[in-house]
């Protein structure tokens, strides 16, 4: 879901996997994820009293003869919304403001742009519990009503209480699909391309945006095109719940509900018929001696979980306090100082940039891994921001500080697309064990959605009291933290089934 804030947003390697055998994990200790000096060691992974999780085979010769993409595609429609309901405002915000004539009123404007973030608060905390309750598939049919909905009281909007409930509803659709794609996507994904599928769910939201940016052209000669901005958004919901009906539901939730029939029939939709005795033998061995109910709230912070799922939340604060608000914020300002005089040329190149680096990060999630991207984004994004906090500062470089100051935006939002953005939402579904997952996951991005409101309620002040200069640096010595953070606390999932992750991290019990 990425994703991030109100802008931010394979090759392949089969990973052949045997219950009963034991294998040494690329020479590597595998025992926890907060780093560890133990010396390489062997694993023996043997069914035990956790989790119901799903495997997905890949040591199966032969094209299969089932698909996934056209599920992850439907599934992404939740991410293209999260991104267009996050942009949209900016360049609409104007002329809906001259339309409900709160022109003068920076307050209600405020609410405006807020009330999202709020709904989106919420949306995301709900989003788990209601994955669990009702299963994937039907979760993403509800949140096409409040998605729908909320766009269309956004577009017949009369008066500035109906746009807020409209911009409330929508957000508490983004919060719950911030939660649920990223899920859905990782437990129908193979794993030896779960990580590229993975990262569209970031790169949806990048073209998201963008859409919202494009979207916004007519306005110059249509004041009340804006209406038109929001009720577009009723049409992708739609399709969001219809594309819903005939998508599978995830094998393992179907199989943890004792749906073997159902779970049978969703694994030949995805992997193909040839694979259907493997998966579910697996997951026949996987439930032998597991008798958890599903965890409740308070079991995330129970010492058996609670180092795991801290990093999840650890994950999303870094990537909100590391500065992607500031920088998309005052991207119109560098870009002018540079002479880039248009406002949608400016944001046209942010959001390229993005798009640009998500679609690089996608190609290497399953060759590089996930924590390696993340160490060079997080320490280019450092860099980056140190640029950008000398090109305000030092007289010697004011003849080149416009120039200077673009190509730090531009390389920060490259570095950010590259890692910071599309990784969490990706290594979250990865980290946590099958009876915390969904909840787990609400409770980091509701972190994510929190520090985002946080951030934007008081992010002006702080940059009138320390300046905007000051502010960067500080930013960039939150990057580097997180790199110190992710090198000691976070390990690499690339090429290892859900179940081998969930097994390797999971205290014995």
């Amino acid at each position: 879901m990425n994703m991030s804030s109100r802008s931010s947003w394979c090759g392949l390697r089969p990973a052949s996997f045997n219950m009963e055998t034991e294998l040494t994990v690329r020479g590597r200790s595998f025992g926890g994820i907060f780093g560890s000096s133990a010396k390489p060691r062997s694993l023996r992974l043997q069914p035990s009293d956790e989790d119901i999780e799903d495997l997905v085979p890949s040591n199966i010769p032969g094209k299969p003869s089932g698909t996934v993409l056209p599920y992850v595609g439907v599934a992404c429609l939740g991410a293209m919304l999260f991104g267009y309901h996050l942009g949209v405002v900016n360049g609409a915000l104007e002329y809906l403001a001259k339309d409900l004539g709160i022109t003068q009123n920076t307050v209600l404007q405020g609410w405006i742009v807020s009330a999202l973030l709020a709904g989106a608060t919420v949306g995301s905390f709900t989003g788990g519990a209601l994955a669990d309750k009702f299963g994937r598939t039907r979760t993403f049919q509800l949140d096409a009503i409040p998605l729908a909905l909320g766009g269309f009281l956004c577009a017949t909007a009369q008066s500035v209480q109906t746009m807020i409930i409209g911009r409330l509803l929508a957000g508490i659709g983004i919060g719950v699909a911030s939660a649920i794609v990223p899920l859905y996507i990782s437990e129908i994904s193979p794993t030896e391309i779960r990580g590229a599928l993975g990262s569209v769910n970031q790169l949806f939201i990048c073209i998201g945006i963008l859409a919202a940016l494009l979207a916004g052209l007519p306005l110059v000669g249509n004041p009340i095109w804006w209406r038109t901005m929001f009720g577009i958004t009723v049409v992708p919901s739609i399709l969001l719940a219809l594309g819903m009906t005939i998508s599978p539901e995830s094998p393992r939730w179907l199989f943890q509900q004792g749906k073997i029939s159902e779970a049978e029939k969703a694994v030949k939709t995805l992997y193909g018929k040839e694979r259907v005795a493997l998966v579910m033998h697996d997951l026949t061995a996987a439930s032998q001696g597991s008798s958890e109910p599903e965890a409740g709230w308070f079991d995330l912070f129970s010492s058996r979980y609670w180092k795991v799922v801290s990093v999840g939340a650890s994950l999303f604060l870094f990537q909100q306090f590391a500065g992607i608000n500031a920088v998309v914020y005052y991207s119109t300002s560098v870009f002018r100082s540079a002479g880039i005089a248009s406002d949608v040329a400016a944001s046209a190149l942010v959001g390229a940039s993005n798009v640009f680096g998500t679609v690089v990060a996608s190609s290497l999630m399953d060759r590089q891994g996930r924590r390696s991207l993340l160490i060079t984004s997080f320490s280019g994004m450092a860099a980056s921001m140190l640029l950008l906090s000398v090109s305000f500062t030092w007289k010697v470089l004011a003849p080149y500080s416009g120039t200077l100051a673009v190509l730090g935006t531009v390389l920060y939002v490259l570095s950010f697309s590259l890692g910071a953005g599309p990784v969490p939402a990706l290594l979250l579904p990865e980290i946590f064990a099958s009876r915390i997952r969904a909840k787990a996951i609400s409770l980091s991005l509701g972190t994510h959605w929190i520090s985002n409101f946080v951030i934007g309620l008081y992010f002006l002040s702080v940059v009138n009291k320390f300046g905007i200069s000051t502010v960067y640096l500080g930013f960039s010595i939150v990057c580097l933290l997180a790199v110190l953070y992710i090198a000691g606390n976070v390990v690499e999932t690339k090429g290892r089934s859900l179940e081998e992750i969930e097994r390797a991290l999971s205290p014995a019990t």
